[in-house]
C-alpha cells in the first residue's frame, strides 16, 4: 500500500482490568510469537539497511529484520553501528564486535561496533586518517597538486556511525558466511559522498601517474614516498579500493539487491528528516523501496495480520493524553503522503511495553512483512 489511513482507529474494545493483560511483552503471560501467529521469514533481498533520523527505532526494525530472516534458515548478519549497544538490549544476547552466530537453533549473526573505534581501527584504517591512511594519502597529494583533498570517511566526519556502517557493508559485500546482511545505519548525508569515490580515484590516480612522469624529482613529497615500488603500491591500494567502493555504489543501487528502508515516526521533524533524506537517495541515484512509520497509535491488527487479544490499544475515547497525541499524529501523517507516494508503505504500531526480546520483534517483523 502506498497510502496511510489517517482516521482515528477505531474504538477500544470494552474490557475489565481483569481481562486486560498487564503488559504485552514482560508478564508471565506474555505474548510469544505462536500465540500472535506471527509469520516466519523475510520477503527481501540480500542486503536491508535501515535509515533515517536518531531515535526513530532503527536499531528495532533491523533486529526483528534479522530475527525473521533467520528463524527461515537464511543465514544472517544483523550489524549494528549505535555505541549504546542496543542491538546486545534488544535481541537479550551479548553481542561482540566482530561477527559471530549468537543462536545455536537459528543462523544468526551479528556485531555491535563502536563507530569510532571502527574508523580507527577499522579493516581499512592506518596511519593519516581513514581507509587505510586514505586521508593523509589524499592530504598528501592535494598538497604536492596545489588542490584540497578531503578523506570521505575521515573520523572528524560527522555521521560517524554512518562511516562505520559503510566500512563494514564494503568488508562484508558478498561476504559467503551470510545470505542477508541487515545494518541499522544507513548511509545517508555527508557519508554517501563515499559513493563518488570511484570517479575521484580515477582522477586521482591519473593525476598521480603524471606528475611521476613528469615531476619524479618531486615523488619525496607525495603521499608515497619517492620510492618507485611503495608509489606503485599505494597506486594500487587506492585502485583497490575504489574498485570495493565501486561494488557498494552498484549494490546500494541495485533494488534487486538491496532494500533500503526509511524509518520515521509520525512527528512532523521526523516527517522533515525523511523528505530531506529521501531527496539525498535520490540524488546518488539509490532507489528506496519501503518507507516505515513506527509507533503508530492504531490497533495490532489493522497493521498486521496477526492475533492481538494481548495488544493494549490507546485509549481515544476518554485519555485525553492519547486524544492529543493521535491529533498530532494525524496531521504528520497527512503530510507524510508525498513521503509516502511511491514506496511500500509498513506500520509498527506503539506498544504498550519496550520492544525486546523473541516475542515482540516477532509481531514486529511481521508488521514489517504484512
Amino acid at each position: 500500500m502506498n497510502d496511510i489511513d489517517v482516521e482515528p482507529v477505531e474504538d477500544v474494545d470494552d474490557a475489565t482490568d481483569d481481562d486486560a493483560p498487564e503488559s504485552s511483552g514482560a508478564s508471565d503471560d506474555a505474548v510469544t510469537v505462536e500465540d500472535a501467529t506471527a509469520p516466519v521469514g523475510v520477503d527481501a533481498p540480500e542486503y536491508v539497511l535501515y535509515g533515517g533520523k536518531g531515535g526513530v527505532g532503527k536499531t528495532t526494525m533491523a533486529a526483528a529484520t534479522g530475527l525473521a530472516s533467520a528463524r527461515d534458515g537464511v543465514a544472517t548478519l544483523v550489524v549494528s553501528t549505535d555505541p549504546a549497544h542496543s542491538l546486545s538490549d534488544t535481541l537479550e544476547h551479548d553481542i561482540p564486535a566482530d561477527p559471530a552466530r549468537i543462536r545455536e537453533d537459528i543462523p544468526l549473526y551479528a556485531a555491535e561496533i563502536d563507530p569510532d573505534e571502527a574508523l580507527e581501527e577499522g579493516p581499512f584504517a592506518g596511519e593519516g586518517g581513514g581507509m587505510g591512511g586514505m586521508g593523509g594519502a589524499m592530504g598528501g597529494l592535494g598538497d604536492a597538486m596545489g588542490e584540497e583533498m578531503v578523506d570521505p570517511l575521515g573520523g572528524s566526519m560527522p555521521g560517524a556511525d554512518e562511516a562505520a556502517a559503510v566500512r563494514l557493508l564494503i568488508e562484508y559485500v558478498d561476504d559467503p558466511r551470510f545470505d542477508r546482511v541487515v545494518v541499522d545505519t544507513a548511509p545517508t548525508g555527508h557519508t554517501l559522498r563515499l559513493l563518488e569515490l570511484p570517479d575521484v580515484m580515477d582522477s586521482l590516480v591519473g593525476k598521480m601517474l603524471t606528475l611521476r612522469e613528469r615531476m619524479s624529482g618531486m615523488m619525496d613529497n607525495l603521499p608515497f614516498g619517492g620510492d618507485d615500488a611503495d608509489a606503485e603500491a599505494g597506486v594500487e591500494d587506492l585502485r583497490a579500493l575504489s574498485d570495493r567502493v565501486e561494488r557498494l555504489r552498484d549494490l546500494l543501487q541495485d533494488p534487486t539487491r538491496t532494500d533500503f528502508r526509511v524509518v520515521m515516526v509520525p512527528e512532523e521533524l521526523s516527517v522533515m528528516e525523511s523528505e530531506r533524506l529521501l531527496a539525498r537517495l535520490d540524488e546518488f541515484d539509490i532507489p528506496v523501496s519501503t518507507v516505515v512509520v513506527n509507533r503508530v497509535m492504531q490497533d495490532l491488527t489493522e497493521v498486521a495480520d496477526v492475533e492481538a487479544d494481548w495488544f493494549v490499544t490507546p485509549d481515544l475515547d476518554d485519555c485525553e493524553f492519547c486524544q492529543r497525541r493521535w491529533e498530532v499524529q494525524r496531521s504528520a501523517l497527512q503530510r507524510s503522503q508525498e513521503v509516502f507516494r511511491g514506496h511500500e508503505v509498513r506500520r509498527v504500531p506503539l506498544f504498550a511495553d519496550e520492544v525486546r526480546g523473541e516475542d515482540l520483534l516477532g509481531v514486529v517483523a511481521a508488521c514489517l512483512e504484512a
